[in-house]
């Protein structure tokens, strides 16, 4: 059994390394063990070496370990990718060989499709442009979408592409380009997830989230049998008069039998629900018509709301367009009707200040007041991520009469 104790001690290992690193900085983590250990892991560690490396070689080692982790965190390159796919890879070699000749011929075919199909959309999202915008392309990403005047203002340039910045982009500091309606830099496809990739990434998503669970449900199945072979008494749900000590000991004869199958079914299992849960997340923004990108951005505007700093009035949806900062026409069929601007001595802007919008500036207090004018409604907001280009001002009005629904207020980053 030590062979058996050390992988699972191992894999639980990781991933509890892994969590602490991901999730140790979250505000409903804080003052806990798991922050401790977050700052322990990421601060602490560093410094020690640091200190120490600098008694022994002046610094040398730590200048070129921060090169190389300046590299790996601010430039694009495949590290991340490859151990994707390598732990896609060898998961397959671990699991397939011991675990095909259990499998009917119905789990042979759909076993088969849920492997390749991780492959097909990570190729996709990993090798499709994103929308990244140049010189030649700038005109085409500026009519996609309108200005809100609340996190996306007309009129700003970006300084390193040497352009105006089209409505719903960001410049990558990795990717070294700004994205059209940039979500976030992904490092497991070494791209950015924005305009013309984002579907194949929550099919990336959605395919290793099946491909995960439907490994975890054959492993479990395949061990469940050959226990029963060995403990009749034994079945996945204990039965009342089973000691827990011999249902898991039967477990643990299981897992010992069929170490390859084993190992990745617990594998698989864990990683399954973080899957599941990620791709929950991006369906939630889609469904509220927003990124990662915007959420952060509003975020920031939920800060000033918070101190008073918020201020925000109507905006005319005939008014005449600056043309010279702002495209004439867009696909999207509504306008903004809000401006949203912040001032840091708690009063509105004057009456005269040179700001868009008409009438009496309005303090405000919380992001449920603020319509984001990105959302459509879930299925236009599908469209909009499945269907690049999709003409939405066909049939509908412009200027908002043609909303499919009354849109939400914007939603900023739980973290």
């Amino acid at each position: 059994m030590v062979s058996f104790t050390t992988l699972i001690l191992t894999i639980l290992s990781i991933s509890f390394v892994v969590f602490v690193i991901f999730f140790g900085r979250i505000p409903a983590l804080r003052n806990t063990p798991i922050a401790t250990l977050n700052r322990l892991i990421l601060v602490h560690v560093p410094n020690g070496i640091l200190a120490v490396d600098k008694k022994l070689t002046g610094g040398r080692l730590t200048t070129g370990l921060l090169r190389f982790g300046r590299y790996l965190m601010n430039d694009r390159h495949p590290t991340v990718l490859i151990f994707y796919i390598a732990l896609l890879v060898g998961s397959e070699y671990l699991f397939l060989p011991e675990a095909w000749q259990y499998l009917s011929t119905f789990h042979r075919v759909a076993g088969t499709i849920a492997i390749i199909l991780p492959y097909v959309f990570l190729y996709l999202a990993a090798f499709t442009d994103p929308g990244y915008i140049t010189h030649t392309n700038h005109a085409y990403h500026m009519q996609l979408y309108p200005y809100d005047f609340s996190i996306f203002q007309p009129g700003h340039e970006c300084r390193t592409c040497r352009f105006l910045k089209p409505a719903r982009s960001k410049h990558c500091n990795i990717c070294k380009k700004c994205v059209s309606r940039n979500d976030h830099h992904c490092i497991f496809i070494n791209k950015c997830v924005g305009y013309r990739n984002h579907r194949w990434f929550v099919l990336l998503l959605l395919s290793t989230a099946v491909l995960a669970s439907y490994g975890a449900l054959m492993g479990v199945s395949i061990m469940a049998d050959q226990i029963r072979d060995k403990y009749p008494f034994w079945s996945i749900w204990p039965a009342k008069d089973v000691d827990w000590s011999q249902y898991f000991f039967a477990w643990g004869w299981g897992l010992q039998e069929n170490l390859g199958i084993g190992a990745i079914t617990l594998l698989t299992g864990m990683l399954a629900p973080m899957i599941w849960s990620l791709l929950a997340y991006t369906m939630f923004l889609v469904y509220c018509g927003t990124t990662t990108n915007e959420t952060l951005k509003w975020s920031d505007w939920k800060v000033d709301m918070d101190d008073g700093f918020a201020f925000r009035r109507r905006m005319s949806p005939n008014r005449q367009k600056f043309t010279t900062i702002e495209p004439a026409w867009t696909r999207w069929p509504v306008e903004t009707e809000q401006v949203l601007t912040s001032c840091e001595n708690g009063h509105p802007p004057p009456e005269d200040a040179p700001l868009p919008g008409e009438g009496p500036w309005e303090r405000v207090w919380r992001l449920k007041d603020i319509v984001n004018m990105y959302d459509l409604g879930l299925w236009d907001n599908l469209r909009d991520v499945f269907f690049l280009d999709y003409d939405f001002r066909r049939g509908r009005l412009p200027s908002g009469g043609g909303r499919l629904r009354r849109q939400k207020p914007p939603k900023a980053s739980p973290l």
